[in-house]
């Protein structure tokens, strides 16, 4: 494949990859202006509220200007001012990385890596800058130099992360590396050996012990969902949308579900999240006045849960498991001993890690999300960060000072 194939290709990716994303939220909407508004009102009115939910999940911040009456209807304080909408409905961006991965991946099985990065992250950017201005409107303003720089920056990501992954599976071992890989390789391998071995644990355990935690959040989410599943019908019906409106919700909803699981992790680290200023939702009780108007709303919890002090219980045996198993992934063949400081600060390096990881996921998953109160919805991202790193830390530590004790029997097997 010569290098002109590889640039066109790249940028029809880039340009399919913004095609679906604002898609998924154009299509709905169009499906909505011809049936239930009978082509009555301007197409291009549901073309700017598609971009500005592409915009949104992509990081970009809108700014809302609602009319009288539409603020009246709201019944919230602040709602006649301009207010900030910065929730990220985290699907779309995912769905961005994903496809970015896809896109360097593609990249890297052509002899032209770099161009085919380069085209695909350089028609993208014009591409969102093109979406960013087009969205403009009197009602919604999207933050324009977010919407220059964050959809193009998420998709590089993305792209980098694929075309490294690519480079991996088709290079030949460390012959196969670039010159800056081989200069990063060199210089970690220069590193003392238990101090190379120190990172090497904190980071696999760390993360490994951080999507632990999201995993037990995403099935505590799916519980909820069936346990209030009547709840969320009824809100439903309250809302009146009719079939295609419903439609749009659910679709809106589930790009709203990282959101919910990264939440669920902060309810069990302990923080809880807040749905609006001065509303709770954490293992001690929930405080919440007024929600906004999403169905899937009805799956947080009410009052003060009986046994919500067990979900406190969850990131520290999950820290303690991951240190167990940190233990007998560093007690291999090659590896040396390591003392008691090195097991402790390895363990404590996990936290570290996991909590890095959940604090950046529920700052990526905050932000505003409404006027008045609702300037302030989702987990406290310092907060989450620091008691996931001393809960988790000091589990692992625990599990990997346990995982080095041997019963006399494993110990003349051994022999």
């Amino acid at each position: 494949m010569n290098r002109i194939t590889t640039a066109l290709l790249a940028a029809l990716e880039a340009i399919l990859v913004v095609a679906i994303g604002i898609g998924v939220a154009m299509v709905p909407l169009t499906i909505l202006w011809a049936a239930h508004f009978k082509l009555s009102v301007e197409w291009f009115v549901f073309w700017r509220a598609a971009a500005d939910i592409w915009l949104l999940g992509n990081g970009v911040d809108l700014t809302v200007q609602l009319g009288h009456d539409a603020a009246a209807s709201l019944g919230l304080a602040g709602a006649d001012a301009p207010f900030l909408i910065s929730v990220v409905p985290l699907g779309f961006t995912i769905l961005s990385v994903l496809m970015g991965v896809h896109t360097g991946r593609r990249a890297a099985e052509t002899p032209h890596r770099w161009t085919g990065v380069g085209v695909a992250v350089a028609t993208y950017a014009i591409l969102a800058a093109l979406v960013t201005l087009s969205a403009m409107s009197e009602t919604v303003q999207p933050n324009q130099l977010q919407g220059l720089l964050l959809p193009t920056l998420i998709y590089s990501a993305g792209v980098l992360i694929g075309a490294e992954l690519g480079r991996r599976k088709t290079a030949v071992a460390a012959a196969g590396l670039d010159r800056v890989s081989r200069g990063i390789r060199s210089s970690y391998q220069r590193i003392p050996q238990n101090v190379r071995t120190l990172i090497e644990g904190a980071l696999r355990g760390g993360t490994a012990a951080a999507a632990g935690v999201l995993v037990v959040s995403g099935v505590a989410v799916a519980v909820l969902i069936a346990v209030n599943y009547a709840t969320i019908i009824g809100l439903y019906e309250a809302v009146q949308a009719g079939v295609f409106g419903g439609a749009t919700i659910t679709l809106a909803q589930l790009a709203l579900i990282p959101n919910l699981v990264i939440w669920a992790s902060a309810w069990f680290v302990g923080p809880g999240i807040a749905m609006g200023v001065g509303t709770s939702v954490s293992p001690i009780g929930t405080i919440v006045g007024t929600l906004p108007g999403l169905p899937l709303f009805g799956l947080l919890p009410q009052g003060t849960p009986a046994y919500g002090f067990l979900g406190l219980l969850v990131p520290v045996l999950i820290g303690f498991v991951f240190g167990v198993v940190t233990q007998q992934w560093l007690d291999r063949p090659g590896v040396p001993e390591r003392t008691t400081l090195e097991q402790v600060l390895t363990g404590l390096g996990i936290g570290l890690v996991s909590g890095a990881l959940l604090g950046l996921l529920a700052w990526s998953s905050a932000g505003a999300i409404g006027p008045g109160r609702l300037v302030e919805v989702g987990p406290n991202p310092l907060l989450v960060g620091a008691l996931a790193a001393a809960e988790i830390g000091v589990a692992a530590a625990l599990g990997l000072l346990a995982g080095r004790v041997r019963l006399p029997s494993v110990r003349r097997a051994k022999r």
